[in-house]
């Protein structure tokens, strides 16, 4: 029996894949060459399941007629790696410390490993991705760090080579969307005298959003979203609102660098930035193709309707 002589036993599967690609019209046409930055991160990196998932995820945007740009984080493996050669790792407001030697193995382990597997990963799904480091092409110039969260408070310790985005040449990146390529960035700046710094991914995504003129800025985290007091998560937050959960205490550690550049990003005009679970599969393409979404999303304002 051939596909012709029995057709309703494949028709419930395949009505439901026809249902599904009509619900995600909208959001294609919506979308369509347009630009979309995600920090990669969490453990979207490190569980296998969610590395290829979110590979092909990020195909599928580009297939359809998207412009995704990957800024990818590897905290984990790092860590892993310093705790191998018996290094504590130290963080001040979700920062890293480091020091000359952790540097090393920040470049090593950021612009060697990680973003290699995530460009091979991509590629095996059919898109054209480059990895790129934020030295290569002066893609990224950087300054040392004068204190965390900013430079009117004081640090109590040296970040030693932690940078912050003084510059983004964004014709590196113009270049490659342009020839169909997906750029896929590890967060390393150098400044004008060669010094390299290691720059926080979520901060480096989010001032590339901007500098981009991204339609949205994604990231993913390791958590359901920005969370009140409560526990519970805040899906929807405008801009004048967020200051008022850091100082409430909500917004602490590795979530003050994921809310500081969800918030630079809107406030220079991306249209929203959104704090996903990454523990979630496909929560990328939850996030743009539905409205129920899997995360916190911050835009300048929210409409009550």
């Amino acid at each position: 029996m051939n596909r012709q002589d029995s057709p309703a036993s494949a028709a419930p599967g395949a009505t439901r894949i026809v249902e599904v690609l009509t619900e995600a019209l909208p959001y294609i046409s919506r979308f369509y060459g347009k630009t979309i930055v995600i920090k990669y991160g969490g453990n979207a990196m490190i569980d296998e399941a969610l590395q290829a998932g979110f590979a092909r995820d990020v195909a599928l945007m580009k297939l359809v007629g998207m412009k995704p740009v990957v800024v990818h984080g590897g905290g984990p493996q790092i860590g892993a790696l310093l705790q191998r050669i018996g290094k504590e790792s130290a963080f001040v407001n979700g920062l890293r410390v480091t020091d000359s030697e952790t540097m090393d193995i920040v470049g090593m382990v950021l612009g060697g490993q990680v973003n290699k597997k995530i460009v091979q990963r991509i590629n095996q799904h059919g898109a054209r991705a480059v990895g790129l480091s934020g030295e290569d092409g002066a893609l990224i110039r950087a300054r040392k760090l004068a204190a965390p969260g900013g430079p009117a408070r004081q640090p109590e310790v040296d970040m030693g080579h932690v940078g912050e985005v003084e510059h983004i040449n964004t014709e590196v990146i113009d270049m490659l969307t342009r020839g169909d390529f997906i750029p896929v960035i590890a967060p390393i700046g150098s400044d004008a005298r060669g010094q390299f710094y290691n720059i926080n991914g979520d901060l480096v995504a989010g001032r590339l959003a901007a500098v981009l003129n991204a339609e949205k800025l994604i990231v993913l985290s390791n958590v359901p979203g920005l969370q009140d007091a409560a526990g519970q998560v805040v899906t929807r937050l405008a801009l004048d609102e967020v200051q008022q959960y850091i100082d409430d205490g909500a917004v602490r550690e590795g979530m003050l660098p994921k809310v500081q550049a969800a918030s630079d990003a809107v406030r220079e005009g991306v249209t929203s930035a959104h704090i996903i679970d990454g523990r979630v599969a496909h929560a990328t393409l939850l996030e743009i193709f539905t409205d129920a979404g899997v995360g916190t999303v911050i835009r300048a304002t929210i409409s009550s309707g």
